[in-house]
């Protein structure tokens, strides 16, 4: 079972990829989709939308999660991340893929057992769970291999709780 994180944002959406057999989780991959800050908005969503295709062609029928809106007080930032969420779910719905919500705190709680966790702490579990050497680089990646970990720790209540086999 593959399962995709995500981490949306215009100006670097974050991914990672991991594997799920039984209760061992590997990773498969990660890293970040960037638009350069030059380019209008529609733009660089279009770009966007086009690496997620992309990425999703080159998993097998994987199970998404996404990281949902954290309010901001700049709501400019808010607005931005909000389409590149819409371009997010858009883009898993159009590949066929399971898609599962979770919220800050949610992936916090289910990767470092503290919902209020700060990122260092986040990131040093995403090192550890996935037995990695180094804490993955960029921020993003990591923020989005979160995502990915706490689906992994969440999916079958979430499946339950929708009333899926």
């Amino acid at each position: 079972m593959i399962i995709l994180g995500i981490d949306p944002g215009t100006a670097a959406t974050g991914y990672g990829a991991i594997t799920l057999t039984g209760a061992k989780i590997k990773v498969l991959m990660y890293g970040v989709i960037s638009t350069p800050s030059g380019r209008a908005a529609h733009h660089r969503l279009k770009m966007l939308s086009e690496d997620l295709h992309s990425l999703f062609q080159t998993l097998e029928e994987p199970e998404v999660a996404v990281e949902q809106l954290f309010f901001s007080k700049n709501t400019r930032t808010a607005i931005a991340v909000g389409q590149a969420r819409g371009v997010s779910l858009l883009a898993a719905a159009n590949a066929g893929c399971e898609l599962s919500e979770y919220t800050p705190t949610q992936v916090k709680q289910s990767v470092v057992g503290y919902g209020a966790a700060d990122k260092s702490q986040v990131q040093y579990m995403v090192k550890a769970i996935l037995s990695l050497k180094k804490i993955p680089k960029p921020d993003d990646a990591a923020d989005a291999l979160a995502v990915a970990i706490c689906h992994a720790h969440s999916r079958k209540l979430v499946k339950k709780q929708a009333g899926v086999k």
